[in-house]
């Protein structure tokens, strides 16, 4: 964690809650910091003189010090985001965005839809989860091949 922030505001001053929204979008959805993980980490730094707080329209924005600055300039190897894609194939990673996007429009259609787009919503939710365990139960050839299987052949 102490590694993301650094390097993240070696960047540019950010708020707490950029820095785990800008963790999760780099990490792919795959790490999503919680704020009880990264503020007290903040308040660690800033005990340690390597962070600095001020207020900007009611908000904390946290800034590295000079000492900050060269801690994070000292920090070498691939950014600590890249550890949790490092051995997650394309396609995974594919699957899991399109699978968080759909939850975003989701939540959308919860808070702004009307009562008869919610049932909509409901039906065309339970026809796609309907559609992807029919995936599970289809039988592709031995290549593996995704032509294959949407083409309906199957494995002798």
């Amino acid at each position: 964690m102490r590694a993301a922030i650094l390097t993240l505001l070696a960047e540019q001053p950010r708020h707490g809650y950029e820095i785990i929204r800008e963790i999760g979008e780099r990490s792919g959805g795959f790490w999503r910091p919680s704020p009880g993980s990264i503020y007290p980490t903040l308040q660690m730094l800033a005990d340690e003189g390597l962070v600095v707080s001020r207020d900007e329209s009611g908000k904390k924005l946290f800034e590295l010090t000079d000492e900050g600055r060269a801690t994070a300039e000292q920090q070498t190897g691939t950014p600590p985001w890249e550890h949790f894609t490092d051995d997650v194939e394309p396609v995974e990673h594919d699957l899991r965005k399109a699978g968080a996007t759909l939850a975003a429009a989701v939540v959308q259609v919860m808070r702004a839809g009307s009562e008869t787009q919610q049932s909509r919503a409901v039906d065309v939710l339970n026809e796609a989860r309907r559609s992807i365990y029919s995936i599970l139960g289809e039988v592709e050839d031995s290549e593996d091949s995704p032509a294959s299987a949407e083409s309906g052949e199957a494995a002798e």
